[in-house]
């Protein structure tokens, strides 16, 4: 198994999709770097020679992947939240930060609704 920027990539799948499990890469910026690489996108990540892993970690070590760019964005919101501006207030709120209507939606940022039959117990005792 390949690790690259501290995350083992899986054998079994061609290079650029294992590519894309390291947090930063996608699929597109997989491909750059397989281009410059000159590496086949095809590969699969068994198939590889340690000189192409050692290609590909150099040509990852340019870019801001893993543990430094989700301190990047921990930095970004933590300055909105400190700066009081709208998006800030609302990622300390826990609420929809793009626009995003919360009248009936938005569960994955608000949490789970709670028991609605605790609260309808309350109305009647």
């Amino acid at each position: 198994m390949a690790r690259i920027a501290g995350v083992d990539i899986p054998r079994d799948k061609p290079i650029w999709i294992a590519l894309s499990y390291i947090y930063g890469i996608g699929p597109s910026l997989a491909m750059n770097i397989l281009a410059k690489t000159g590496i086949n996108y095809r590969k699969r990540t068994r198939e590889l020679t340690d000189e192409e892993i050692q290609k590909i970690r150099q040509e990852v070590e340019n870019y801001r992947v893993e543990g430094a760019l989700r301190a990047e964005i921990q930095r970004n919101i933590k300055r909105l939240i400190d700066i009081n501006s709208y998006r800030g207030i609302r990622h300390k709120l826990g609420l929809p930060v793009r626009g995003q209507r919360t009248r009936h939606n938005a569960r994955t940022r608000k949490g789970p609704r709670g028991n609605i039959f605790a609260r309808l117990k309350k109305k009647q005792g």
